[in-house]
């Protein structure tokens, strides 16, 4: 065989193997009124979107010094959009932590994500307007905030995952600008003890919520995300937890990305196409 029929064969048995993905990925404004403001978001949709008529919605939210296109890196998730047919929401939220701050009042990310982000997209999009179509995700700060609001609104989320997340914040005082947002954590505990994800564990009855936990073993939150897993296991709440070497790096995040889709994929309720 010459090299020129070598190269055409080697091209022909690319493209099998290729896959090709039609997700729409558009940078959209969001009207906020509690904070009188507007609010960037990256919507995608899937393959297959114009001809379905009801997909699940993955609140995908991003960590500390990122925004709304953090995740847009290398495509991926976009591809996991196509190959589950799922809508994916990611909103910029600034270094917010998505609590609605006590000490800054022009903080009010929880209001704006569970009362006005959520009735957009519903009103917007061809969503599953159920929780049973809804799942909420990040990673670092992202992950405290999808803990927070999926246990703190069950009625809105049915899948909650965290990569990496913050989901203990008081061993942290001085980081990330939490104390402008809480007050100083000498000063304000109830304010520490109030918006951190460990403690609202008691809102939880065993199966209301799906959950799901993944972090490396030389990430900084690594102890707190054991020490919540722990705490799950006492209190009786299924959960899964995953725990590999790596730390809080992109390279991480975007292998556990597509373990925290399928998760969400086996329970989320089928797109009614």
């Amino acid at each position: 065989m010459n090299m020129k029929r070598l190269l055409l064969t080697f091209a022909a048995l690319a493209s099998l193997c290729f896959t090709s993905y039609a997700f729409k990925e558009k940078e959209i404004t969001v009207r906020s009124e509690c904070m009188d403001k507007d609010i960037y978001v990256t919507v995608i949709t899937p393959d297959g979107y114009r001809k379905g008529k009801a997909f699940p919605v993955v609140y995908l939210i991003h960590g500390h010094g990122d925004d709304h296109t953090a995740w847009k890196k290398e495509g991926v998730v976009g591809r996991l959009a196509d190959q589950y047919g799922m809508v994916v929401v990611m909103p910029d939220a600034v270094d917010s932590w998505y609590f609605d701050s006590p000490k800054k009042p022009e903080y009010k990310y929880e209001t704006f994500m569970t009362k006005e982000l959520v009735p957009y997209i519903d009103s917007n999009y061809k969503t599953i307007r159920d929780r049973k179509g809804r799942a909420i995700t990040g990673q670092s700060m992202g992950g405290h905030g999808a803990m927070y609001l999926a246990f703190r609104h069950q009625d809105l989320f049915s899948c909650v995952g965290a990569l990496s997340g913050g989901v203990d914040i008081r061993p942290f005082p001085k980081n990330w600008g939490l104390d402008v947002k809480l007050g100083p954590i000498e000063e304000f505990p109830e304010n520490w003890e109030n918006n951190t994800v460990i403690n609202l564990t008691h809102l939880l009855e065993p199966g209301s919520l799906e959950i799901v936990m993944d972090c490396g073993t030389k990430d900084f939150f690594y102890g707190v995300n054991c020490a919540l897993h722990d705490k799950l296991l006492q209190e009786g709440i299924p959960h899964d937890f995953y725990a590999r070497p790596g730390g809080h790096t992109w390279g991480y995040w975007m292998n556990s990305i597509k373990y925290i889709f399928l998760f969400f994929n086996d329970r989320l309720e089928d797109a009614q196409r």
